[in-house]
């Protein structure tokens, strides 16, 4: 079992997913960086990091290059610019990605999180996803999706995922940190 003491979530606080790794990451005493920039609105206030321009421009990708990836048309609007730019940083910080949301039939991931699953694919990173659908876990081995229960066993993890987290998936995030760190700490 790992000392949660020692590990840092990365996420970016936004409502669903991200603001519940933040909570129970709290109720854990786990360390938390939530990345984020400059007229962006989130739902978790603890361990807030506003990027600077010059730190988005760190994580710049050609919007091309996301939608080719992603096999998906993204808007070249700035905001989402400067999400994909933000997500860069928590899979650069974190090292073991974990997500919650919807695997597509094509291996990606539905929506923004899926650009996080695809740079841990990238960066060769322990990578699962909870699939709202399917109810169940998956690891990222051998470039395919394998049905597994992760452990959070290192020192740093992304925890990022849907806004629109279903109860199943906060209770599988409730359940991964329980069978990582054991029961939480009392306050």
């Amino acid at each position: 079992m790992t000392d949660c003491f020692d590990v840092t979530l990365y996420s970016g606080g936004h409502k669903g997913a991200e603001a519940e790794f933040g909570k129970l990451a709290e109720h854990w005493g786990i360390q938390e960086v939530n990345f984020s920039f400059e007229g962006h609105n989130i739902e978790r206030t603890r361990g807030v990091r506003v990027l600077s321009l010059e730190e988005l421009d760190k994580g710049d990708v050609s919007m091309e290059i996301v939608s080719a990836r992603m096999a998906r048309n993204y808007s070249k609007a700035e905001k989402i610019r400067k999400v994909i730019q933000s997500i860069f940083h928590m899979v650069n910080n974190g090292y073991h990605m974990i997500a919650v949301g919807w695997i597509q039939p094509d291996d990606t991931v539905k929506g923004g999180t899926g650009w996080g699953v695809e740079l841990a694919k990238l960066f060769n990173r322990p990578l699962n996803v909870y699939d709202q659908e399917r109810k169940t876990w998956f690891s990222w081995k051998d470039n395919k999706w394998v049905a597994e229960t992760p452990v959070i066993i290192d020192k740093t993890f992304v925890g990022t995922g849907t806004r629109n987290l279903s109860d199943e998936g906060r209770k599988a995030i409730h359940e991964l940190f329980e069978n990582s760190f054991g029961p939480a700490k009392k306050n």
